[in-house]
C-alpha cells in the first residue's frame, strides 16, 4: 500500500483517452466504501465525462480548476449537510479514496477544492456548480476530482519526502526514534 502513497502525485495534464466503464465503477466503489462518521454516508457523487460540462467545471473558480477542461472524467463530491455535521471530513475521506484508487488503476488525478472558494466576487464556486449541475440545496460541493490517463509520469516521492520532524512522541516536540536518513539531511 505504501507504494501507492509514494507514487500518487497530482496530475494536471491528461491524455485524450476515455476511461473504461469498469475503471469508473471501481473509482465509484472506492468512494462508496469510504468510511463516514457514525455510518451516516452523507456524500453523493456526480460523474462528469461530457467535454462541455468539464469545461464548465474548469471555470468554477479563477485558479486551480482549469485542469478539469482536459480531464476525461471528473467526480463532483458533495455532502449532505442535513445528514452529518462532519460532512466535510467524510467527503474529504471519499475524495482521497477516489484518488488512491485512481493511482491503483494507473490513472492520474487532482483534487480541485470547491468549498470556501469563489467563482467571482458575487458567487461561490459551490453556487456556480449547483446552478450548472442541478444539485439540490441540501448538498454542498466539497471538491471535484479530475481524473484521466497521465500525459507525463512524475517521479515518485522518496524517503527524503517523509518529514519525520513533523512527528512527536507522547508530547509535542518530544523526539521519536525515527530518524531522517543521512542522504536527506541538508
Amino acid at each position: 500500500m505504501l507504494e501507492i502513497f509514494y507514487n500518487r502525485r497530482s496530475t494536471r495534464k491528461f491524455l485524450d483517452k476515455r476511461i473504461e466503464e469498469a475503471k469508473i465503477k471501481k473509482l465509484l466503489t472506492a468512494a462508496l466504501l469510504s468510511p463516514s462518521s457514525m455510518g451516516s454516508r452523507p456524500w453523493e457523487f456526480i460523474i462528469v465525462d461530457d467535454p462541455a460540462l468539464l469545461s464548465v467545471l474548469a471555470t468554477s473558480k479563477p485558479h486551480g480548476a482549469l485542469l478539469l477542461k482536459h480531464a476525461t472524467l471528473a467526480i463532483i463530491i458533495a455532502g449532505d449537510k442535513t445528514k452529518s455535521d462532519v460532512w466535510i471530513e467524510d467527503c474529504s475521506i471519499a475524495s482521497i479514496f477516489v484518488q488512491l484508487e485512481a493511482e491503483a488503476l494507473g490513472l492520474g488525478s487532482c483534487w480541485v477544492q470547491i468549498n470556501r472558494r469563489y467563482y467571482n466576487d458575487d458567487i461561490t464556486s459551490n453556487e456556480y456548480i449547483h446552478e450548472h449541475f442541478n444539485i439540490p440545496e441540501r448538498l454542498e460541493v466539497l471538491s471535484v476530482i479530475g481524473i484521466g490517463y497521465k500525459a507525463a509520469q512524475r517521479p515518485p516521492l522518496s524517503d527524503c519526502d517523509v518529514l519525520w520532524n513533523k512527528v512527536s512522541k507522547n508530547r509535542y516536540q518530544d523526539q521519536t526514534s525515527f530518524e531522517i536518513p543521512k542522504e536527506c539531511e541538508e
